[in-house]
């Protein structure tokens, strides 16, 4: 960005990452002298907490998404590029791009995100999906609506009820949400539209290695939330571990019992994340360490060990809360929290620049709140008069306008509440739209 002449250079600030976190520390940094450059190799900013909503066809892309350039239109400080990071060279203070660009920075902030882990069985990625980016809720969304089509053809009974058995691993929110949304989808959205097969009579399971689902939350909530799930229809194993996984089911070892073979020819992997792979190469460049889920250890404010101009922020942060008269606790990887370290390494900059002390990071924790199905869920909230925690009907509702709130921009929030108020009374799903119906992996 030009200057006027004889003013003094404004500092170069690089921010990898249009996610909640580099968002969310981009506009902090509005008002402040600085040059900014907001790098990523997607176009748009995802609502990832409604991502499973494209998956299974409640919402269109567009509705979650927003075009970055068109968030920061009136930012005048900021450069928005499409591009994918290789690699940092601190010592020169540049991020280098794939297509061989240079960013040079005097401020760095690294908000990549997370990714997928299939805990080092990488090649179960074309047998079970995970969900990060709308192409990863296209492909289920794709392979769940096809499920169905194939049974629909199939003359064999055992082949078909292959198709029709439906597995999500993982029961963490994401497991949990995709679980009973195939639920309703199956009971509520199709019956009466095929003639050969009843998609009610449908199976969906649920799959945890741990003892219960939604083990963030206290446990009298997850217990009632299995029960919402179950009331669904969906069928909920915990101390399950998934040991092998191929294109026509699944092995199980449950913590009691014998193993056993789960015929599925729609798998959904919820189960594990890991940082993005830029974290690996950052630490590696700057001497820093990582944790077993690839995240980047940092400094109590965010920034990295003798590096203090790069500053890491969300899921690829291994960061801990630093609250007065308390021990540091790791922060969550949650979207709030990633909002709040974005905005936290902001602030430093600009206390930087001023030639003032940085501040530890502390965390605001809001509490979990998650979503089983119609008129199901559960909410753990922390506020200033403790806790409160309900589940049901009160629970789900509190959920929809929650996340309608914290949507990006008044568009998305109408069209979001116009969708989901025409499914709840039509119980219909309108984006069950696919254009690649090749089949699905097989091994050979």
């Amino acid at each position: 960005m030009a200057h006027p002449a004889g003013s003094a250079p404004r500092a170069q600030v690089v921010i990898i990452g249009c996610g909640f976190g580099g968002l969310e520390a981009t506009k902090a940094l509005c008002d402040a002298p600085v040059d900014i450059t907001l790098v990523d190799r997607t176009n748009h900013h995802l609502f990832q907490p409604l991502l499973y909503q494209v998956a299974t066809a409640g919402l269109s892309a567009p509705a979650i998404a927003a075009p970055v350039r068109h968030l920061f239109r009136k930012q005048a400080n900021v450069t928005s590029l499409l591009a994918e990071v290789a690699s940092i060279d601190p010592v020169q203070r540049v991020v280098h791009t794939t297509d061989d660009g240079t960013l040079p920075y005097d401020h760095l902030i690294v908000a990549a995100g997370a990714t997928h882990s299939y805990f080092g069985r990488d090649e179960w990625a074309r047998f079970a999906p995970g969900l990060k980016t709308l192409d990863d809720a296209f492909e289920i969304r794709r392979r769940v609506l096809l499920a169905f089509e194939s049974a629909e053809k199939e003359r064999d009974p055992q082949r078909r009820a292959d198709w029709l058995t439906f597995v999500v691993i993982g029961g963490g929110p994401t497991g949990v949400e995709m679980a009973g949304t195939l639920a309703e989808i199956a009971r509520q959205t199709l019956p009466g539209e095929f003639r050969r097969i009843d998609p009610a009579q449908a199976r969906i399971l649920l799959l945890e290695g741990s003892p219960r689902v939604l083990q963030a939350m206290p446990e009298d909530l997850s217990e009632k939330a299995a029960r919402q799930l179950r009331k669904l229809g969906v069928e909920v194993r915990t101390g399950s571990r998934v040991t092998s996984i191929d294109a026509h089911g699944l092995d199980v070892t449950p913590a009691e019992g014998a193993p056993y073979r789960l015929a599925s020819r729609c798998v959904i992997w919820a189960a594990g994340v890991a940082a993005s792979p830029l974290g690996r190469r950052l630490a590696e460049a700057t001497g820093a360490q990582v944790d077993r889920a690839g995240r980047v250890t940092v400094e109590p404010d965010l920034s990295l060990p003798g590096h203090p101009e790069i500053s890491v922020v969300g899921d690829l942060a291994a960061a801990r809360s630093h609250v007065p008269g308390k021990e540091p606790a790791p922060v969550p990887g949650v979207s709030p929290a990633a909002k709040q370290m974005g905005r936290a390494a902001a602030t430093n900059i600009v206390r930087r620049l001023r030639g003032e002390p940085t501040e530890p990071f502390r965390y605001r924790d809001y509490g979990n709140l998650a979503t089983i199905g119609r008129n199901a869920g559960v909410v753990d909230l922390t506020t200033p008069f403790g806790r409160v925690k309900f589940s049901g009907y009160p629970a789900w509702l509190f959920w929809l306008f929650a996340h309608v709130y914290f949507l990006i921009g008044f568009r998305n929030r109408i069209v979001v509440l116009f969708d989901w108020a025409s499914a709840y009374w039509s119980r219909q799903r309108y984006a069950r739209v696919v254009t690649d119906i090749e089949p699905a992996p097989t091994d050979g």
